[in-house]
């Protein structure tokens, strides 16, 4: 018998919400982003699965874009952060990738350049985030002289927005991120993508020609006040496991490492086939939530490599092989992010490879 700890992936639920972040925008197009590994789900079944529905996926870098063309995608895959040294560009215009310019470099590199094929770019201006892009005022140099180059068919302007999750965070708002975008790319005839999941969700201002989901395509809200939109999203990854041992703990007997629990009534313990190493974080707080047979309970002591301990004191049905689920449909990952420090793009990421993913179609 296989170890029990599974990550279960509903892809019909992601379809779902790519469908819902397209209906934002319906005169536009919508891309998938499926970087780091789907955001933990699975580039590839994730990729497959979208494939009838998504027109162009949306990687980080070359290794995860050849992976999804290695498993039969067809579609133009956007490379994020576009090219890292000028011998991609080869492979980014035989493969019919579309990269990223960000920086004068990755522009004089991709001038000097001879390619087969013409190349689509996207052009990222820097309107308040401060980790890529051009600035306004360079912007529009930048994007002539893209223009300009003959192994260059055509030029998306696109940048990131901030904080489109929380409208009181501290920094650039929405509207200001927007206002910083050169009138001149306001022209109908120019492509523009500005929103994210959060943007998607929340901010109709920042519908354009191109939207980018990516976090809400895995069912996770990303607002800091859900809405009636979020509140549709459809949750695509449970992660689970088993009961594998139960015993009783006296008052002021403590459980795991470092003793951080001690029980303060006879406590009944259960083990868990769950820990860092697979993913679960560590940094888990006491009381963090968990479902067994569907019922609330709580983690107690400190997560160990390969274990976690629950408390199943008022759960009596609760024996080995009782199914556990740390988060999925049933419970938000959200919510169990927030015991962890964390949020809900950390926990499905860290999902390692060592938790098999099953896949629902």
């Amino acid at each position: 018998m296989a170890r029990p700890a599974v990550a279960e992936i509903n892809l019909k639920n992601i379809q779902a919400n790519f469908k819902l972040a397209s209906s934002f925008a319906p005169a536009g197009k919508t891309l998938a982003v499926v970087k780091a590994n789907a955001y933990g789900h699975g580039a590839a079944r994730v990729a497959q699965h979208l494939a009838q529905d998504a027109e162009v996926f949306a990687v980080a870098c070359i290794e995860e874009a050849l992976a999804l063309r290695k498993a039969g995608l067809q579609q133009p895959i956007l490379l994020l952060e576009g090219f890292f040294e000028a011998a991609e560009l080869e492979v980014i215009a035989q493969e019919g990738f579309w990269t990223a310019v960000h920086r004068q470099e990755q522009l004089d590199q991709l001038a000097r350049s001879v390619l087969a094929k013409p190349l689509c770019v996207w052009l990222k201006i820097d309107t308040g985030m401060h980790r890529l892009g051009f600035s306004p005022e360079q912007a529009i140099k930048a994007y002539n002289d893209l223009l300009n180059m003959p192994h260059v068919k055509q030029v998306v302007v696109m940048s990131h927005l901030a904080n489109a999750d929380d409208s009181l965070a501290p920094g650039a708002s929405v509207p200001s991120q927007v206002a910083q975008l050169p009138e001149f790319f306001l022209n109908p005839g120019i492509e523009l993508s500005i929103a994210n999941s959060a943007a998607i969700l929340s901010q109709p201002t920042a519908l354009r020609h191109w939207q980018r989901p990516g976090i809400m395509l895995y069912g996770s809200c990303p607002l800091a006040i859900a809405n009636q939109h979020s509140n549709s999203l459809r949750p695509a990854m449970t992660l689970k496991s088993q009961v594998i041992a139960t015993r009783w703990v006296e008052p002021g007997e403590s459980v795991g490492y470092g003793g951080r629990f001690v029980a303060e009534r006879r406590t009944r313990v259960g083990t868990v086939a769950m820990g860092y190493a697979d993913g679960y974080p560590r940094q888990a707080a006491e009381g963090t939530p968990v479902l067994v047979d569907g019922q609330r309970t709580q983690l107690i002591g400190r997560v160990s490599m390969d274990m976690l301990t629950l408390d199943l004191t008022n759960l009596p049905d609760a024996d080995v092989g009782s199914e556990v689920e740390f988060w999925g449909e049933k419970l938000s990952a959200n919510e169990v992010a927030a015991h962890c420090d964390t949020i809900a793009y950390h926990l499905f990421t860290g999902v390692t490879d060592r938790v098999p993913r099953t896949y629902i179609e």
